[in-house]
C-alpha cells in the first residue's frame, strides 16, 4: 500500500508533534517513564526519516534549507546503530531540527 506525499507529510507532522510532547517527559523523575519517552521519540524519528525518504523531488527541492540527507541518515543510525544513540543528540534534534522541518512542510502544504 503506497502513501501519497500529502499523507507522508501528515505522518511527519504527527511524529514531530509526538516528539515535542514526549521530550518534555525526559526531565521527569520516573526512570521507567523516561525510558518509554526515549523509545517513543526514537520510534517517531524513525517514522520521520522513513517518510522523508519517500517525499517527492517537489518537496525536497522546494526546501533546500532542510538537511534531507541527514534526516534520512539519522533514521538509519536509529535503526542500525541503535546501541550508540545518545539521548542528548535526540533531544537536540527534537528541539532544534524538527521545528524548521515542521515549518517547511506546513509552508509546502499552504503553497498548494
Amino acid at each position: 500500500m503506497s502513501r501519497s506525499v500529502g499523507e507522508r507529510i501528515g505522518d511527519i507532522l504527527e511524529a514531530i508533534e509526538r516528539c515535542r510532547r514526549y521530550v518534555t517527559v525526559l526531565d521527569g523523575g520516573d526512570p521507567d517513564v523516561i525510558d518509554m519517552a526515549e523509545d517513543a521519540i526514537e520510534r517517531n524519528l524513525q517514522i520521520i526519516g522513513e517518510a522523508v525518504n519517500h517525499l517527492g523531488a517537489e518537496v525536497v527541492e522546494g526546501h533546500p534549507e532542510i538537511p534531507w540527507p541527514q534526516i534520512r541518515g539519522f533514521r538509519n543510525i536509529l535503526v542500525h546503530q541503535y546501541f550508540g544513540v545518545d539521548i542528548d543528540v535526540i533531544r537536540d534534534v527534537v528541539e532544534n531540527y524538527l521545528p524548521p522541518l515542521e515549518q517547511a512542510l506546513r509552508q509546502h502544504g499552504s503553497d498548494r
